[in-house]
């Protein structure tokens, strides 16, 4: 059992390191990216000082809490597929396509298989796209980066939480291809709702009473507002970060198991279509 178990880490490791190469290729299109990154890093930031100067305290955050906030959003942006760049498009390809049938063969678990390459894309985006645009935010202002390496460790593993939020809502958003065919509105309609539900467009503590709290429980909130809220040490200390961690984990499982669900129903399609 150990043996397999192994075994199967190891695949997963080599799918993983397989999509880290693969977007490691298209260097050009990185350079672009951080260039990009950083211009809009940059427009934002001065909104942000515009914002914050006539509101100060805004959402329970300074100046310098709220310019980290988006310099830090910014490096992850990329990484977590908020605006698109994830899998779904051409996971529905191959749905549409026929070729999910290679998918099924293969003597791998689909949902992991396909966990472990996004994984590996999003950790090149991080390091390709994230880092040189949050060095340049903190060169350039005055950003209330932490100097506790430990808050920075349960940052990280806040982001790899919130990656996996992302990739589970994104994996139903592939599956549905089953049904629709052509994913094209749905992943419109997915991306509109994470810009403003994940904290991108605005930390999502600006959104006041009921619906402020509303919002703040939905899985989005784990993608981008929570690993920015562990980074923030709002609501700091150790019981506050282990229940930042512990609503990500919860999300985690409940929509990774919800696409078990929905996988199980789409082969069982495929098996009736003859596919």
């Amino acid at each position: 059992m150990l043996q397999t178990a192994a075994r199967r880490a190891g695949l997963y490791g080599a799918v993983a390191a397989g999509g880290f190469r693969r977007y490691a290729t298209y260097g050009t299109a990185t350079a672009a990216g951080v260039f990009t990154n950083t211009v809009f890093g940059f427009i934002l930031a001065y909104t942000y000082i515009a914002l914050w100067d006539e509101r100060p305290g805004l959402g329970g955050y300074d100046q310098s809490q709220a310019l980290t906030f988006m310099w830090a959003s910014q490096a992850l942006l990329s990484a977590g597929a908020l605006i698109g760049g994830g899998f779904q498009e051409e996971f529905q390809e191959r749905v549409r396509t026929g070729d999910i049938a290679v998918d099924l063969y293969r003597p791998a678990d689909l949902q992991m298989w396909w966990l472990a390459a996004d994984l590996g894309r999003a950790a090149f985006q991080l390091l390709g796209r994230g880092v040189v645009p949050l060095v340049v935010g903190a060169l350039a202002f005055d950003l209330a980066l932490p100097a506790d390496p430990v808050r920075w460790l349960l940052f990280l593993v806040s982001v790899v939480l919130g990656l996996v939020v992302g990739f589970a809502l994104r994996y139903l958003l592939g599956l549905a291809a089953f049904w629709l065919m052509d994913g094209a509105g749905i992943n419109m309609m997915a991306t509109v709702v994470s810009i403003f539900f994940s904290g991108m467009l605005l930390p999502l503590t600006v959104f006041p009473g009921g619906f402020g709290e509303f919002v703040r429980l939905l899985p989005w909130a784990a993608m981008l507002q929570v690993p920015l809220d562990v980074l923030l040490g709002e609501g700091a200390g150790a019981g506050s970060a282990a229940g930042a961690l512990g609503f990500q984990a919860a999300w985690a499982l409940a929509l990774l198991g919800l696409g078990r669900v929905l996988q199980s129903a789409a082969t069982h399609k495929v098996v009736v279509q003859g596919g």
